[in-house]
């Protein structure tokens, strides 16, 4: 592997694993939220 194409993936990575996080958090606010709104009603 090539400087240029460990960078590259190094990069897609990261990428890769900051999307993860979003959805995750995503799905853990919605989830909570939804807990919140069942428990209200």
């Amino acid at each position: 592997m090539t400087p240029e194409q460990r960078r590259r993936n190094k990069i897609a990575g990261l990428v890769l694993l900051a999307f993860v996080i979003a959805v995750f958090a995503w799905t853990v606010l919605r989830g909570s939220s939804m807990l919140a709104g069942s428990a209200i009603n």
